[in-house]
């Protein structure tokens, strides 16, 4: 039985409204109502952040999904939330680049500042051009707006379809369009049930596409699971990056998250020259006791070869966010 053409057009826009709200209310269950504080989920990161036991950071290694919070008074969290963070400094974050080794890092706009890019962008100019930043833009951001934050340091805007409180699915296109002229790349959070759906739109963004923590696919699904094929299919077509990043958050196992394993792997083999290591630090949306930072570092040793690290740590996030080639 043929399709008619208006139904088959029905079909992809209803099925891109359901993952749209599948992401939308996502954020664990939460639904507030009247609730006027939304939860905080963890008690804050390690103290300690460790040191890496397996592998050893090249020179101008790149955290490329971190993120700076507080202290409110300066820095208001968005009334839409879904969660309240823990406060997580500028010094605090330091020591975790020092223990780890790293040099280079890329500080992301969390949900929830939504499109109050201050923090992030005042957490840059402390880096002295070490650091960059991916922005929360609206979809009518001033072209002003946008040239200010690239010479700030920003190289990318991001749409966060699991929690609440910034762009939405809705201005991922514009804000990819507004986003073009500067050389900027768009980033999303997504879940991995919705991947299949989504992928079509995300092939025609403007813009190069970075898609967070291994594309939050759950492990129990397997990498033969569609959504996650379709991610692979868009990592090889050349214009997705992916970030290793998350796996404590994806794993129903401990460390070293072996479920999560043969998903890094087939990235890494999808995609050399485009994935990408982040810690997630300070792991603001994790609903447990966050990881030691350093053993997040050390899972590339179960992923890839020592040679692969120098792409993933190095190579590509200079190739990705601008960083001086040495």
């Amino acid at each position: 039985m043929r399709t008619n053409p208006d139904r088959r057009s029905f079909l992809k826009s209803a099925a891109i409204v359901t993952a749209s709200s599948l992401f939308a209310a996502n954020a664990h269950g939460y639904g507030y109502g009247e609730e006027k504080q939304p939860p905080t989920l963890n008690s804050g990161p390690s103290p300690d952040p460790g040191t890496p036991k397996l592998v050893v950071a090249p020179p101008n290694s790149c955290d490329c999904h971190a993120h700076i919070i507080g202290p409110a008074a300066k820095y208001p969290l968005v009334a839409g939330r879904s969660f309240t963070p823990v406060e997580a400094h500028l010094d605090q974050y330091r020591r975790l680049l020092s223990a780890l080794g790293l040099q280079r890092a890329v500080i992301i706009q969390p949900s929830f500042y939504g499109t109050d890019n201050r923090r992030t962008h005042d957490a840059i100019a402390e880096s002295h051009g070490n650091w960059r930043g991916v922005a929360g833009l609206a979809a009518n951001t001033p072209k002003a707006e946008i040239q200010r934050l690239h010479d700030a340091g920003f190289r990318g805007a991001r749409v966060n379809l699991s929690f609440q409180g910034g762009p939405t699915l809705e201005d991922l296109a514009q804000v990819a369009r507004l986003v073009k002229p500067f050389g900027w790349h768009m980033q999303i959070q997504v879940e991995g049930r919705g991947l299949s759906a989504l992928a079509p739109r995300f092939r025609g963004l403007a813009t190069p596409l970075v898609i967070d923590h291994m594309g939050r696919v759950p492990p129990e699904l397997g990498v033969e699971y569609a959504g996650f094929q379709a991610l692979l299919a868009l990592l090889r077509e050349g214009n997705t990056w992916v970030k290793l990043s998350s796996a404590y958050a994806m794993s129903k196992r401990p460390y070293p998250y072996d479920d999560v394993a043969p998903f890094a792997k087939a990235l890494i083999e999808a995609g050399p020259s485009r994935v990408v290591w982040g810690s997630n630090w300070p792991h603001p949306s994790y609903k447990g006791v966050p990881p030691v930072d350093a053993t997040q570092l050390d899972l590339l040793a179960y992923w890839a070869p020592a040679e692969m690290r120098q792409r993933i740590l190095v190579d590509n996030p200079a190739k990705l966010y601008g960083f001086p080639s040495v």
